[in-house]
């Protein structure tokens, strides 16, 4: 009896510590197929465009996704619509590593990395398609080389839309009509722009615009269509003019020294994840511009489209401002304006 009983005791010992090693075994595999493998990581985000914007979506869908992917073990902390740095702050803080990560505009990195105003040259990009080609080769090398060199890698470009032109006043049908007026601008080669047209630049913020308008602080400004309709342009100017002067791009930068001490895989999954975003934001650009111009001439504003034979005339009056920004953006510059041109 007593070696029935011992023998039974062992039979069971042994299954419970069986199931206990197929638990285990089975706790192992969820937890690599689950991402847990990842190492735990906290990466602060920041940007300023408003939460309705394809930009602020795509963002947002890169976020969610590396915080699934890794099961939570990297914890995306986002500061949104200028929640903890303004756009102006917001490049000092990520090169300094103040925060990991930031999205900001290639107008406000220009005064850093002065290649990153090509973006701001008048009449580079004819349309979309030319620009993704542009910034997936050597291009693009360019650009991301000069970012390193200050110390950030560029994880995405994220495609703004086409800038054109609104104001409360007249009819912009030419260059010479700008004449007199006071334009928003947000930077140095935009101003260079709208001096060569005759205007007056007043550097504002994009949250002052509106009132500005209003207050006729200023005549009009500067934006894409998008941004127009979020911040109800309609409303405070009366004319569009629609010439694609320049195409608009925001950066997704990360500290360089951050990003190198990061594992392996988790680089990869961000680059991965970067990428996708930036062409879905890519292809989200033109049809938000489309819709957005369509909003606007439905809310009354009196459109008037550039046609194509007349752009060499609006490119001619220009051309000061190519020369500028090859003066400040050097060889780097030039190079980057001859592939444009080849293209």
């Amino acid at each position: 009896m007593k070696k029935i009983r011992h023998l039974s005791f062992l039979l069971l010992l042994t299954g419970v510590m069986l199931a206990a090693c197929s638990n285990d075994d089975e706790a192992s595999e969820n937890a690599e197929a689950s991402g847990e493998e990842y190492e735990p990581a906290t990466i602060r985000l920041a940007y300023n465009l408003p939460p309705g914007h394809h930009i602020s979506q795509g963002i947002e869908e890169f976020v969610k996704t590396i915080e699934e992917e890794s099961n939570g073990q990297i914890e995306m902390q986002v500061f949104a619509n200028g929640q903890l740095l303004s756009d102006k702050d917001m490049n000092q803080s990520l090169l300094t590593g103040g925060i990991e990560m930031g999205m900001n505009s290639s107008t406000i990195w220009s005064s850093t990395v002065p290649a990153m105003g090509i973006f701001d040259v008048p009449y580079v990009f004819e349309n979309y398609e030319e620009v993704g080609e542009a910034l997936n080769g050597e291009f693009g090398d360019i650009l991301r080389s000069e970012m390193e060199d200050v110390g950030v890698k560029v994880l995405m470009f994220g495609d703004y839309g086409f800038g054109q032109f609104a104001n409360n006043q007249r009819p912009l049908e030419s260059p010479e009509d700008f004449k007199g007026m006071k334009i928003r601008s947000v930077g140095t080669l935009p101003s260079e722009l709208i001096q060569a047209y005759g205007a007056s630049p007043v550097f504002m913020g994009g949250g002052e615009v509106y009132m500005g308008l209003q207050r006729e602080t200023v005549d009009g400004a500067t934006s894409g269509t998008t941004a127009m309709v979020q911040r109800s342009y309609d409303e405070v100017t009366d004319y569009l003019t629609v010439n694609n002067y320049a195409y608009f791009e925001f950066i997704l930068g990360v500290n360089q020294e951050y990003w190198d001490d990061l594992p392996e895989k988790t680089q990869t999954l961000i680059e991965d994840t970067a990428s996708e975003t930036e062409e879905w934001i890519r292809h989200q650009t033109k049809l938000e511009d489309e819709r957005t111009l369509q909003v606007l001439k439905d809310r009354g504003m009196e459109v008037y489209e550039v046609p194509a034979d007349e752009l060499d005339i609006w490119k001619e009056a220009a051309m000061p401002v190519w020369k500028t920004f090859e003066d400040e953006a050097g060889e780097a510059g030039k190079e980057l304006l001859n592939i444009a041109e080849e293209d």
